[in-house]
This record gives C-alpha cells, sequence and structure tokens, in this order.
C-alpha cells in the first residue's frame, strides 16, 4: 500500500482532511512539524516576495530589462 504526504495550507484545510479521512475509516498519523513557527512564517514571506521579483542572471538581462523600461516611459 501507498503512503500520502498531505501539505494543508491552512487549519481549515486540516479540519476538512480529518474529517474525510474518519468518514472513510483511514486511518492517519498526525506528526508536529519539526520547524518552529516564526521560521516557517519567514520561508513563506520570502517565497511570497520572490513571486513578483524581477531576476536579472546576466548583463543580456539586465540590458534588455533596461532597454524595456526606456521603450515603457
Amino acid at each position: 500500500m501507498e503512503t500520502l504526504t498531505i501539505h494543508p495550507e491552512n487549519n481549515e484545510q486540516m479540519k476538512a482532511i480529518k474529517a474525510v479521512l474518519k468518514a472513510l475509516k483511514i486511518p492517519f498519523d498526525q506528526k508536529e512539524s519539526p520547524y518552529k513557527p516564526e521560521f516557517v512564517e519567514k520561508i513563506n514571506e520570502a517565497e511570497k516576495d520572490q513571486e513578483d521579483a524581477i531576476i536579472l542572471k546576466n548583463d543580456k538581462d539586465v540590458d534588455n530589462y533596461f532597454k524595456n523600461l526606456e521603450r515603457d516611459v
């Protein structure tokens, strides 16, 4: 049999998943995260910050970025 790892994003999702598993009589184990909540929050914030980030990997990217800015003005 397979094992699934589920990653609910909030308490509401966790409650819903537990309810479904209980209704289907599927046994499950719940373990606390090994990470401190403050650390997890910092990681989540950093990921959100990167969503809107503009990544310039080389000189060509930099040149193209600034050329596009000049066109938009």
